[in-house]
C-alpha cells in the first residue's frame, strides 16, 4: 500500500504540474511536450486504478496520435509568439470572467460532494460482481448500456468537429494553389517537356 500511495502522489503531482505548464508555457512546442507528459502520468493513474485498457488507450491514441499531431501542426505553422501576445490584454477581461465562472462551478460541485457524500453513490456505475470479467468487457458494458446516449453525443460532437476541420481546410482562398490530380494525369509529355540538341562546348 505504501508503494501504491507513493506512486499515486508521484503521478498526480507530475500530472498537475504538467497541466499547469501546458497553459503557462510561452513556447507552443513546450506546451505540447508537457501535454504528452500529462498524458503519460494520467495513464499511470489509470493503471493504479486497475483500468489497464484506458491506460493503453491514453498512450496509444492521445500520445501516439493526438499529441504528436499537435506537435507537427505547431511546428509546421511556424506560430509567431509576438503576434499572439498582441491581443492578450484585449481578451483578458472576458477570459477572467469565463475562468471565474468555471471556478465557481467546480466549487459548487466539490461543495455538494462534501456536504452530502451519498450523492456520489447515485452516479457511480455498479461494479460487476464476477471477478472473471475483464476490464475491457466491464467498460464496454457500462458505456453501451448506462452511458450509451452520452457516448453517442460525444461521437456526434467529434463528427461535427471533423467535418468543420475538413471544410476549413478545403475552403477556396484567393492566391492559394491546390493540387488537381485530373490535370496531372491527363497532361501530355509534349506539353511539358522540350527536347533540345546542345552542341558540345556551346551550352544552351
Amino acid at each position: 500500500m505504501i508503494i501504491q500511495t507513493l506512486a499515486f502522489y508521484l503521478f498526480s503531482i507530475i500530472t498537475i504540474v504538467a497541466a499547469v505548464m501546458v497553459i503557462s508555457a510561452r513556447n507552443p512546442v513546450h506546451s505540447v511536450l508537457f501535454l504528452i507528459l500529462a498524458f503519460f502520468n494520467s495513464a499511470g493513474l489509470f493503471v493504479l486504478l486497475g483500468a489497464e485498457f484506458l491506460a493503453m488507450v491514453m498512450v496509444v491514441v492521445y500520445v501516439g496520435a493526438v499529441a504528436v499531431l499537435f506537435m507537427f501542426v505547431v511546428m509546421m505553422l511556424d506560430v509567431n509568439i509576438a503576434e499572439l501576445r498582441q491581443g492578450f490584454l484585449q481578451y483578458l477581461p472576458l477570459g477572467g470572467i469565463v475562468g471565474l465562472v468555471l471556478l465557481m462551478e467546480l466549487a459548487v460541485v466539490a461543495g455538494g460532494f462534501v456536504i452530502s457524500p451519498e450523492v456520489s453513490e447515485r452516479f457511480a456505475a455498479p461494479i460487476p460482481v464476477p471477478s472473471d470479467i475483464a476490464n475491457t468487457e466491464a467498460l464496454g458494458n457500462i458505456i453501451y448500456t448506462k452511458y450509451v446516449y452520452f457516448f453517442q453525443a460525444a461521437g456526434i460532437i467529434l463528427l461535427v468537429a471533423m467535418i468543420g476541420a475538413i471544410v476549413l481546410t478545403h475552403r477556396s482562398r484567393e492566391g492559394t494553389r491546390k493540387q488537381r490530380i485530373s490535370n496531372q494525369v491527363n497532361r501530355r509529355p509534349e506539353d511539358t517537356i522540350e527536347i533540345k540538341k546542345v552542341s558540345t562546348g556551346s551550352g544552351i
